[in-house]
């Protein structure tokens, strides 16, 4: 049976535990594949708001199962707070029964995090991200498989001491790590996830063979990507459909559907080019970001915002040929008396029609707008009632004021991909889906 992958198509934060979450009744599995803690999904149900770093958003479904995946880089740590806020919330304890992490996956330790904390260039989130892939790259990390040997092996602890230190003061960190400690969090981890440590891409492959339906969930978006993205101002892992299934463990012939998930404009965090910029200070930009809330989930620092960027977009989709495009935040730009979209770049006075390859380049290029109506603003009882409506009559986007759906058509016209799904809120139920499309399902109530 199929695999279905959700990938953010921009710098991230695009809204995709929402349609995890939206797709995740229909799946007994959900799987992370890469990242870690970085991460930030948001789920809105009623009045509850579950913030999500790594944990997979399937975690709403109590049928789902939930893998973080070979391809992770995992903070044991960050996990037990999830969990304690997830048993807090519904009183289930998941790990070691439907919460699975693979033994493939790296551990992220107090090194990487002080090791992190000395960047000053690219503006990572300081979760020791960057430093646990580098490690694993040069086939020194720590992965929950390994845990177990190093512990019966005091020279591989004295070797991993010496070199984290070293490491630690050559970027001017004057903490040390010493022997004792790294045992003692060696042998937690151990201990409270033990019985959660499996070889999950056996359970994931078998799960498939036997006719289940697996989401394969990325974190990020396209634009980080460390391969594609605006390097050097990029996350730490492929973030793409290539990655899906090699970070779950499983081959790329059950993929069968890739949706990608964007805004109706842009934002992005950190530091890095960003060509449909705006002011946060005023006008449409601060619009965004007002109204949008417009704060990073994992690191709460304000998200800058811009227009929606169909060239950055295309770009996504030629790397991972989404079959539907999902575009969150719609609502958002309700009350703005224009609505523009960036449909080409030019650079030197020359029009391209691509992302340069270097990030100074992508920093020169200047924006080419068309220029749209916009829509009355509308509360969120008002998009709820509508989406509600949708669902009810079956009509699709027919609900929609005609200034509204000129925006959705135009978009899948200018990136060549069929929008499935609009989100008009952040509630579960602020969805409105395409007629017969992947989205037009029955969710399940969920309450806590």
């Amino acid at each position: 049976m199929p695999a279905t992958v959700v990938l953010g198509a921009q710098w991230g934060d695009e809204g995709k535990g929402k349609a995890i979450d939206q797709l995740a009744p229909q799946s007994t599995w959900a799987v992370r594949f890469q990242g870690g803690n970085n991460a930030g999904h948001t789920i809105v149900l009623g009045d509850t708001t579950i913030k999500l770093h790594q944990i997979p958003s399937g975690v709403t479904s109590p049928h789902c199962n939930l893998v973080l995946g070979d391809g992770m880089v995992i903070d044991p740590w960050v996990l037990e707070q999830e969990l304690d806020r997830w048993h807090g919330l519904t009183g289930e304890r998941p790990e070691g029964k439907r919460l699975f992490i693979s033994e493939r996956a790296s551990v992220i330790l107090p090194f990487h995090r002080l090791y992190d904390s000395a960047d000053k260039v690219v503006g990572t989130t300081g979760r020791g991200i960057g430093p646990a892939y580098r490690d694993r790259i040069e086939r020194v990390g720590i992965r929950f498989a390994d845990i177990k040997g190093v512990l019966a092996d005091s020279k591989k602890i004295d070797d991993t001491i010496s070199r984290m230190n070293q490491q630690l003061r050559t970027v001017g960190v004057d903490q040390q790590i010493n022997a004792a400690d790294l045992a003692s969090n060696l042998q937690w981890i151990l201990d409270r996830y033990g019985n959660a440590i499996k070889p999950t891409g056996q359970m994931v492959d078998i799960a498939l063979r036997n006719g289940e339906n697996v989401l394969l969930e990325g974190a990020q978006g396209a634009l980080l990507d460390i391969d594609q993205g605006t390097y050097p101002f990029v996350t730490s892992s492929v973030v793409g459909r290539a990655n899906a299934t090699h970070g779950a463990g499983i081959h790329p012939g059950h993929i069968t559907e890739c949706f990608g998930i964007t805004k109706a404009y842009c934002t992005r965090v950190g530091n890095g080019p960003f060509p449909s910029e705006l002011s946060l200070e005023e006008g449409p930009g601060m619009h965004m970001a007002q109204v949008g809330h417009e704060f990073g989930t994992t690191t709460g620092r304000p998200r800058r915002t811009g227009w929606l960027d169909i060239v950055a977009l295309r770009d996504a989709h030629r790397i991972s040929g989404y079959t539907g495009l999902v575009v969150t935040k719609l609502d958002v730009l309700g009350g703005l008396d224009e609505i523009k979209i960036c449909i080409g770049y030019e650079m030197d006075g020359k029009p391209i029609s691509f992302v340069p390859t270097l990030a100074e380049d992508v920093a020169r290029c200047l924006p080419v707008y068309e220029t749209h109506s916009g829509f009355p603003e509308l509360s969120d009882e008002d998009w709820i009632e509508m989406a509600d409506r949708s669902r009810a009559e079956s009509s699709g986007y027919d609900v929609m004021p005609d200034a509204v759906r000129n925006i959705v058509d135009r978009i899948e016209q200018l990136a060549g991909i069929p929008v499935v799904c609009v989100g008009v809120g952040p509630d579960r139920r602020a969805s409105i889906a395409k007629v017969g499309g992947p989205f037009d399902i029955d969710w399940a109530e969920v309450t806590f």
